[in-house]
């Protein structure tokens, strides 16, 4: 039982670290909208949860319908693919947008005459006139993309060290590799997207502010090729 343990800790801990749409998506997407880290760290624990509950839920039905471990990791691949073009489609639109709004949001000058002959200029932008209610749309939706992205991406891992205490009945051992796999998944998680948001607070990244939602969407477009093409 320890020795299920330590390897259930230990690969969730590198399976998190070494897959980047694990965090990068809530990174580049808080400094994006300026979520305050309460915000961000809610959204990625319950985005965690659902991304290690998808894969208990689908264990257990290997369990009750006999599946042998093959199917299961079968359908887990599935799964992968499913998630990896979602966050492909999900970074494409979102960068898209995002240049939209950094061009469209370019500062320009008014000339105001008066009957006095006097003549002033103000600098003005219209995005912030115009775009605030679908603004307002998208900062509502991204949360729940970002959950069905992660319900849908599997925890690959789990199902192996879940599948072997169960094929010996032993349920003490199932629940315990299940929760610690569970909460060094999420825990992982957290500390990365925590940390990476304290360091980016330190980098004068003022005068990209503009294009910082387009930077957000193509650098979670570029986390879901990496996951297609490099197998991250």
């Amino acid at each position: 039982m320890s020795v299920l343990i330590f390897s259930a800790a230990t690969i969730a801990f590198f399976h998190t670290l070494f897959g980047p749409d694990h965090y990068l998506p809530f990174i580049v997407i808080a400094k994006a909208k300026k979520w305050p880290m309460f915000r961000t760290l809610s959204i990625t624990t319950l985005c965690g949860i659902g991304h290690v509950l998808s894969s208990i839920i689908l264990g257990t039905i290997g369990i009750l319908f006999g599946l042998a471990l093959n199917h299961l990791q079968i359908i887990e691949s599935l799964r992968g693919d499913i998630a990896a073009y979602l966050l492909i489609a999900f970074g494409l639109v979102y960068g898209v947008w995002g240049l939209r709004r950094a061009f469209k949001n370019q500062s320009h000058t008014h000339l105001h005459f008066h009957k006095d002959g006097s003549v002033h200029a103000h600098p003005h932008q219209h995005t912030d006139e115009h775009a605030h209610v679908h603004s307002s749309d998208l900062k509502s939706l991204t949360p729940w993309i970002l959950f069905l992205i992660f319900v849908f991406g599997p925890c690959e891992p789990l199902i192996p060290l879940f599948m072997y205490p169960a094929a010996r009945s032993q349920w003490v051992e199932l629940i315990a590799v299940t929760s610690v796999f569970s909460i060094v998944t999420i825990a992982t998680m957290l500390i990365v997207v925590g940390l990476s948001l304290r360091g980016l607070e330190l980098l004068p990244l003022q005068k990209f502010e503009r294009y910082m939602h387009a930077l957000a969407g193509f650098t979670i477009l570029l986390s879901g090729l990496a996951i297609v093409f490099l197998g991250l």
